[in-house]
């Protein structure tokens, strides 16, 4: 099988960047993704989903895909939330992306290793590729005790459903076919636990990277998202338990 980290290949995928006030670096993040497009020769475009920011967020990304950029934006009406904005932002990417993904607005999620991700599925051994803090390689920084608690503690609780380290990554890239036929749940902002214990991607990759606390904005993270987690990660459960998935 060819090196995931070193095979180029012009497959098509689309990465989704759900946002709600994130104007003080959603330019920056473009450009850089960007960048790294072309950089490692990627076909790849950037969907941002915009909740309707009313500090202009989706206004940037517009004129950003003005300038030429490899992104468009998804205007919805309001907050209504991570997880049901990067399914909305698959289903408004292009038709011809082979693979969709998605990615945090925050710089929390290293850009850098998109193009190993993207080799991954491309050399057609691996259905699903994951930004992984918790692999060799991988770590978090600038992270308070409390926050760095919190992640293991979902971590474990979800474990027994996958023998992936960073089960509650939300940067990952996925084949639509893993996905056709596959219901997922919107509830809360853990889509990724949603594609892992769902879709059908046959053999995973965990690519690691360090995890950067945001430098612009404030975290969405709040008590409610940890009760939705809990929630959702039930529902994950009974399903397993039932024989549905």
């Amino acid at each position: 099988m060819p090196d995931a980290a070193t095979v180029t290949t012009p497959m098509k995928f689309s990465i989704v960047v759900p946002t709600y006030n994130e104007a003080g670096g959603i330019e920056r993040l473009v450009r850089t993704v960007a960048g790294i497009f072309k950089q490692g020769g990627l076909d790849g475009e950037i969907v941002v989903v915009d909740d309707n920011s009313p500090d202009g967020t989706g206004a940037i990304v517009d004129r950003l895909e003005a300038e030429g950029l490899p992104v468009r934006c998804l205007h919805r009406p309001g907050k209504l939330g991570l997880s049901s904005g990067v399914i909305d932002g698959w289903k408004f990417a292009r038709a011809e992306s082979v693979a969709v993904g998605a990615m945090d607005a925050d710089f929390s999620h290293d850009a850098a290793i998109l193009p190993r991700m993207v080799n991954a599925l491309a050399t057609g051994g691996y259905g699903l590729a994951i930004g992984s803090r918790y692999v060799p390689g991988g770590g978090i920084e600038n992270w308070p005790k409390r926050r760095i608690i919190t992640s293991r503690v979902a971590i474990a609780l979800a474990q027994p459903l996958t023998p992936i380290k960073d089960i509650t990554s939300g940067y990952f890239l996925v084949t639509r076919a893993a996905l056709d036929g596959v219901e997922l749940d919107p509830i809360g902002f853990k889509i990724g636990l949603e594609v892992i214990a769902k879709a059908r991607y046959g053999r995973a990759l965990e690519v690691p990277y360090v995890f950067t606390d945001r430098i612009a904005g404030e975290s969405k993270l709040n008590q409610s998202e940890i009760f939705n987690y809990l929630k959702q990660l039930g529902r994950i459960y009974r399903a397993r338990l039932t024989g549905k998935k």
